[in-house]
C-alpha cells in the first residue's frame, strides 16, 4: 500500500525545511523561495507526468477524481464537491491537515510552497489541457481553498 502523500509531504517538510533555513542564510530569503518554488512545481509536474504515463492516456476529470483519494487520505483534506462535470471539476476545502502539519513544524512560512503551488504545476504534467484557478488557500489563511479546474480544450 503507498504512503499517504501527507506522510509523504511531512517527511519531504523535514527535509525541505532545513534546505531552505540553509539557502536562507547564505543567499536570503527571496532566492531561497524562489530556488525552493522552482524545485517543488519540477517535482509536482513530474508528479503529473508519472500519474498520466501509469494511467496509459491522456486523463480527464474521472481519472482526476479517482486519484483525489491520495491526497484526501487519513483526513489530510475535507472537500466539498461543487461541480463534477466532462469539462469542469470544483470543490472546496474547508479542513487541511497539510495547512496544520507545516504550522506544527513551524514551516508555516513556506507551506504554500512546500503544497500549494504543487496544484496547478501537476496539471501541467497529468494533462496539460487542465487549468486551475484558485483565490484563496487555507494555508495563506483564507477560510478555505477553492480549487476550480477546468479542461480547457481549445489549447489556449
Amino acid at each position: 500500500m503507498p504512503m499517504p502523500i501527507i506522510e509523504r509531504r511531512r517527511i519531504e517538510a523535514e527535509i525541505v525545511g532545513h534546505l531552505y533555513r540553509e539557502l536562507v542564510t547564505r543567499f536570503g530569503e527571496g532566492p531561497a523561495r524562489q530556488a525552493i518554488d522552482a524545485a517543488i512545481r519540477k517535482a509536482a509536474v513530474a508528479h503529473g507526468e508519472k500519474c498520466r504515463v501509469d494511467l496509459g492516456h491522456t486523463p480527464d476529470f474521472a481519472d482526476f477524481e479517482a486519484i483525489l483519494p491520495a491526497w484526501t487520505a487519513e483526513d489530510a483534506l475535507t472537500i466539498e464537491v461543487k461541480e463534477s462535470t466532462a469539462d469542469r471539476f470544483s470543490y472546496d476545502v474547508t479542513r487541511c491537515r497539510y495547512a496544520e502539519t507545516y504550522r506544527e513544524m513551524g514551516l508555516a512560512d513556506i507551506g504554500a510552497l512546500l503544497s500549494c503551488n504543487r496544484d496547478a504545476a501537476f496539471c501541467e504534467g497529468y494533462n496539460p489541457a487542465m487549468r486551475l484557478e484558485r483565490t484563496e488557500t487555507i494555508m495563506e489563511g483564507g477560510r478555505r481553498c477553492d480549487f476550480r479546474y477546468r479542461l480547457d480544450k481549445t489549447g489556449d
